[in-house]
């Protein structure tokens, strides 16, 4: 089983939204007996609470259910266990990599658009999507557009590592 990680700052915005529409593509694609994908945040803020309404809403417009989930924090021992551990902003990359507990934990972690072919070659500090919990509906339509343009690429990582290991 090859197992993903979507990681923010509270778990109940840009980490839960990218976790669904992964869960989504990857159901698409007929791989989700193969892989599966979870979320935290790299805070305690949220723990327990749910899915921002307004980033619930841009799902439910995109036929996503998000009512199961339930926010909480990243934990150290979830380097052993996750295959790709995706960073949503900068700051959140830099903190995984910092708790990393050695060399292969940090190579875990990658930045969710580093898989977008726009920004695959640009440096991590410049492939962030900005927290929408600031501001209004239209940053939740920006979040997803940011995740979905990376989306197809994670799909395709996951079938490649996946028929790398048979």
């Amino acid at each position: 089983m090859f197992r993903i990680i979507t990681v923010c700052t509270g778990n109940i915005c840009r980490s839960p939204m990218a976790e669904l529409m992964l869960i989504r593509a990857l159901e698409e694609a007929g791989l989700s007996d193969s892989a599966t994908v979870d979320s935290a945040g790299t805070t305690d803020y949220e723990v327990g609470r749910p899915i921002d309404r307004r980033a619930s809403r841009k799902l439910e417009l995109q036929g996503i259910t998000s009512t199961t989930h339930r926010a909480r924090r990243f934990e150290d021992n979830w380097f052993r266990d996750r295959d790709l551990i995706l960073a949503l902003n900068y700051d959140h990359y830099e903190d995984l990599r910092a708790l990393a507990p050695d060399d292969e934990g940090r190579t875990k972690v990658r930045m969710l658009r580093d898989f977008d072919p726009d920004m695959a070659r640009r440096d991590p500090s410049e492939q962030g999507i900005e927290d929408p919990w600031y501001g209004d509906e239209s940053g939740f339509d920006n979040s997803w557009d940011l995740i979905q343009a990376a989306v197809p690429g994670i799909v395709r990582h996951v079938q490649q590592v996946l028929d790398e290991r048979r």
